[in-house]
């Protein structure tokens, strides 16, 4: 990691041409136009790689595990997107928030509704965010309004491909909600669209909840684990990105890694809901791409940095078994990592020559906590940690995605 205390990004045509001391940037762009931000701190943009846009309003909801939690309040709040309006308008306070917060690149699991899922590609798209995100498939296991037949499930979701996938800077990704809550026929049916269509995404949901993983043993009997159930129909691979893995088996974690899937570490939600202390070591130890996600709604906010946060918290408390991470990791995590895992490394992540001019520029609040604490930090590492600690949305103040202010 490179940090300069008196630093410069030029950037041209949206793209990164140079990054280091004011001077030497200066001296070799003379004519170009400055911002002048020394005040400020200027980071790579975040990189979320779970978070659900319909469950925006229903952050909070406490006292509940997982399959509770669900059907009460998750499941619900996802059947309201079937009104385009009310669609529509989440979506637009979402994609704001994701912006609000610094996040330029986000694998968002998306509605079950194509109406929905057209109005959250059209407003990332409007706003100038970097989304990949689809359609949410289900045939079974949570509420009617949100169950469809593998074969409907395949006609909407060819549909928004064709529509949306590669389109601006905009991705499709293939989304099983969980094994839980799709067939066989289903997910055979993603498996093979998955494999239709170049640079598409996988993503669903991994080894969240013991509950959660008892059922799937209930309703494939003929799976040695969870991941086998997405293995079998070929959802498993360089493009996959499971959510959670919490309570994951020495042969799953060797088996993601060998696939070369990645997984999005939730731990604010992970705590939020008990659902269990991420082995992050383990997957670290196994070379399995680890990222952040906030997961709202059972995730506490659009903010990564307070993700990464929570992420330190717990490894902390998990001692010896734990990974303790320093500002350096955390912040690979919440944007170099993401990018890794969403495959973008050769585009976003870093404030590398060559790379899009995605960044976003943090100010402390006049009177602040952060900003007494800047004021003393005497170390790259020491105004990190700060950032992580105490900066939230209203120290953000500028976000730039391909050199385009966003918001």
């Amino acid at each position: 990691m490179q940090a300069f205390s008196d630093g410069a990004v030029a950037f041209h045509t949206g793209r990164i041409v140079a990054c280091g001391p004011w001077a030497e940037v200066r001296s070799s762009f003379a004519d170009a136009d400055v911002l002048d931000a020394r005040d400020a701190i200027l980071l790579p943009g975040f990189v979320d790689c779970h978070v659900h846009f319909p469950q925006i309003g229903v952050i909070g909801a406490l006292g509940l595990e997982l399959m509770e939690w669900l059907q009460s309040v998750a499941l619900p709040e996802e059947a309201r997107l079937a009104d385009d309006a009310y669609a529509a308008l989440v979506a637009d306070r979402f994609v704001r928030g994701l912006a609000r917060n610094g996040t330029t690149t986000a694998l968002v699991f998306g509605s079950h509704f194509v109406g929905a899922q057209d109005a959250l590609f059209s407003a990332a798209e409007a706003v100038g965010l970097r989304v990949a995100s689809g359609l949410v498939v289900s045939d079974r296991g949570l509420i009617p309004a949100l169950e469809v037949s593998p074969e409907a499930a395949v006609e909407a979701s060819r549909g928004l491909i064709e529509r949306w996938h590669g389109r601006s800077l905009l991705r499709y990704a293939v989304t099983p909600r969980f094994s839980v809550s799709c067939s066989e026929e289903l997910l055979s049916a993603c498996g093979e669209l998955a494999g239709s269509v170049p640079g598409l995404l996988v993503t669903s949901h991994l080894n969240e909840t013991l509950g959660e993983i008892s059922l799937v043993k209930d309703l494939f009997p003929w799976a040695s684990d969870y991941l086998e159930t997405y293995e079998r129909f070929d959802l498993v691979g360089g493009r996959s990105v499971f959510a959670h893995d919490v309570h994951a088996g020495e042969s799953e974690v060797r088996r993601l890694a060998g696939a070369g899937a990645a997984v999005a570490h939730c731990p604010s939600s992970n705590a939020f809901l008990g659902s269990g202390s991420f082995p992050l070591r383990r997957h670290l130890d196994a070379v399995v791409r680890v990222a952040l996600g906030t997961d709202v709604g059972a995730g506490t906010g659009l903010g990564i940095l307070k993700e990464g946060l929570m992420a330190y918290q717990v490894q902390m408390l998990l001692g010896s078994d734990g990974v303790q991470l320093g500002p350096a990791h955390l912040l690979w995590l919440a944007t170099g990592a993401g990018a890794s895992a969403l495959g973008l490394s050769d585009e976003v992540g870093a404030l590398s020559p060559g790379l899009s001019a995605d960044f976003v520029l943090l100010r402390p609040p006049a009177g602040s906590t952060l900003e007494a604490v800047l004021e003393r930090a005497d170390s790259v590492d020491a105004r990190l940690g700060a950032l992580f600690a105490l900066a939230r949305e209203e120290s953000v103040v500028e976000v730039r995605v391909a050199g385009r202010v966003v918001g």
